[in-house]
């Protein structure tokens, strides 16, 4: 222990030097030193008389307490005696010279107890299945409940995402649904009409709206579809399949008529899309009906590409704009353009090249 070094250090026998340079005490440390026990005996230090001017101690850590103890209670100091001195008082003012001003300073500056607010450590983690305390509690409770704008973005978000998904779903149906579901129900009915001319169990004559009575071969297409009365969309347009333009004022002829013009409609796109690439049929393609009896072979001579809905003369007996000058056979085959739109109308004209019976077999066009 530091305070008790000064006492211990004196039993050691060595004589502090006199003020003046005076006789040592002899006896103080010798007697001292015999008393202790245990302690082997020691010839007694030489005295020391005088000592030269600056000379340095022995480097030596317990002599060198003694010595700046002694130096400290009044005897004079030489300048490497002041900074030992100087160095060993150091640490005891905690390592800020300049006195008690500095010392505040620095205690400032490390935010003690009058330098300013320390920060508070935050607060340790609750220890696990300790239970909450109530403010603990409520104050969990108000950070993971959401805010206002937290609230109403996310209701926006879910609205946002409903409608997408929604007018997702509503396009899948139009554009994939409705064309396997009229696909599937056109395919039936051809069959339909295929067994029951085999059987015998049509004949031609008039037919109810939505009846089918004959089948549309386009083969650059690769359509082949059934023609059914009217052009209702719940009833015949909207199942794939062909409608014939047989009512009120937009009737038209049949096939087997000496005279006039047969007109048909279908959807361009979804419900089967029938006559999705009409567009593309050219003077000179072939386009085939079917009926119990005969087939009706036409060839493709003129389009119209865009003309409004309101237009009904391309379905006269001799269509305006067709070319055709004169009463004869003729087909029309009418549809909606652009694609994906109802706005106008495509036309597409033939004129009738061959009549052949059934029991001829198939016409050239649908053999190539």
């Amino acid at each position: 222990m530091t305070a008790l070094r000064p006492e211990r250090e004196d039993s050691y026998g060595e004589q502090p030097y006199a003020s003046h340079g005076g006789a040592p005490h002899a006896g103080r440390g010798a007697g001292r030193h015999a008393g202790r026990r245990g302690d082997p005996p020691t010839a007694p230090m030489p005295a020391i008389t005088d000592r030269q001017p600056g000379a340095q101690p022995p480097a030596d850590d317990e002599t060198m307490a003694l010595r700046v103890a002694d130096l400290r209670s009044g005897g004079p100091l030489s300048e490497p005696q002041r900074a030992s001195v100087a160095s060993s008082a150091a640490p005891a003012t905690g390592g800020a010279p300049g006195g008690r001003a500095a010392r505040r300073k620095a205690a400032k500056r490390r935010g003690g107890r009058h330098g300013g607010t320390r920060e508070e450590p935050p607060a340790p983690p609750a220890e696990p299945g300790r239970p909450l305390s109530r403010v603990e509690a409520r104050r969990q409770e108000r950070l993971r409940r959401p805010g206002p704008a937290v609230v109403a973005s996310r209701a926006i978000g879910e609205v946002f995402i409903t409608t997408g998904v929604l007018m997702l779903l509503f396009v899948t149906y139009q554009l994939w649904w409705t064309n396997v579901r009229a696909h599937a129900q056109a395919g039936k009915e051809t069959h339909q009409l295929q067994d029951d001319w085999a059987s015998g169990k049509r004949s031609p004559g008039v037919f109810e709206p939505g009846q089918g009575f004959a089948i549309l071969h386009i083969p650059k297409l690769d359509v082949v579809a059934p023609i059914a009365e009217g052009v209702s969309n719940k009833k015949v347009l909207d199942k794939g399949m062909v409608g014939h333009y047989g009512e009120g004022s937009l009737k038209t002829a049949m096939p087997d008529a000496r005279t006039g013009n047969f007109g048909l409609a279908a959807h361009r796109n979804t419900h089967g899309e029938p006559f999705r690439y009409i567009n593309r049929l050219t003077p000179g393609d072939a386009v085939v009906v079917e009926t119990q009896d005969d087939y009706f072979v036409y060839k493709v001579t003129s389009t119209l590409p865009v003309t409004p809905p309101s237009n009904t003369s391309v379905l006269d007996p001799i269509p305006k704009d067709s070319g055709f000058t004169e009463p004869g056979r003729y087909i029309t085959l009418t549809t909606c353009t652009p694609e994906f739109t109802s706005k106008y109308r495509l036309i597409v004209w033939g004129k009738m090249v061959q009549e052949r019976p059934r029991s001829k077999g198939k016409p050239d066009a649908l053999i190539e």
